[in-house]
């Protein structure tokens, strides 16, 4: 074989090779989502169905996961996520916190009330940083605690940001557990609460999770494509007053936020 042909197969070979690894990839990337989809855990061939897979190619990509300890075998709940995504994430989490502190200290420092970041944890939403106000609070939400999707403002404006398809998969699973007598319980009411905040950019919370606090948010997503939630947290009595203000204040800075 010529020098000239040789090089061709050498090209043809790494170029199906390169094809085939992203392909690796890409199916690696739906299987971790589908078992993000199913916390519980699925087996083989479950997930060969939902991502139309032979159990075959599942199972190598299965094993390849298991031993970086993206997933998790167990006998009793078959496949899940596993611990080394803990540590990725936390990696996001510590990121996107750094690159929205900026705005976080402006509507502090302007509205002089708590401003808070958060993420999509499942089907919760997590809150990973906040700065203080200078005016007094009722109570103060813990950095890491998870909280529910629906009933808080910025979990409703992360629903709303979501694309229809993962929002669909989500809605399947989400319980509208009731918190306060405020809560919205029934889905029909929600999703025109949600299609509004599309239209608007912002999600409001009146007393739906604690009796006494108000908040308003809208979501912003970061460079590496991460969905995050910048709010405002308010007493009652405050919010009535300024919700106005609050409301101008966080659009102005938030929408959109654009952090590089």
């Amino acid at each position: 074989m010529q020098k000239s042909e040789l090089k061709k197969t050498e090209k043809v070979k790494n170029e199906s090779s390169g094809r085939g690894g992203i392909q690796v990839i890409a199916r690696a990337a739906h299987i971790l989502r589908t078992l993000q989809n199913n916390p519980d855990g699925l087996s083989l061939g479950q997930i060969a169905k939902q991502v139309d897979l032979p159990r075959s190619t599942v199972q190598r990509i299965v094993d390849a996961l298991n031993q970086e300890n993206l997933i998790f075998l167990s006998c009793k709940n078959g496949v899940r996520l596993g611990p080394a995504l803990l540590s990725l994430a936390k990696a996001t989490r510590f990121k996107i916190a750094k690159l929205a502190r900026p705005t976080l200290d402006v509507l502090a420092k302007e509205t002089k009330e708590t401003a808070k970041l958060a993420l999509v944890d499942t089907d919760r939403v997590v809150f990973v940083d906040q700065v203080l106000g200078s005016q007094p609070v009722i109570t103060m939400s813990e950095l890491g605690v998870s909280m529910p999707l629906h009933s808080t403002a910025s979990g409703k404006s992360l629903l709303a940001g979501m694309h229809e398809d993962e929002f669909a998969k989500l809605k399947k699973r989400l319980k509208l557990t009731k918190q306060t007598k405020n809560t919205v319980t029934s889905w029909s009411k929600l999703d025109k609460e949600i299609a509004q905040i599309r239209e608007t950019g912002l999600a409001f919370e009146y007393e739906e999770t604690t009796l006494g606090i108000c908040a308003v948010s809208t979501t912003f997503v970061s460079p590496t494509d991460v969905m995050g939630a910048i709010s405002i947290s308010v007493p009652t009595q405050r919010f009535i007053s300024d919700k106005d203000y609050l409301s101008q204040t966080l659009y102005k800075h938030c929408h959109p936020l654009r952090i590089e």
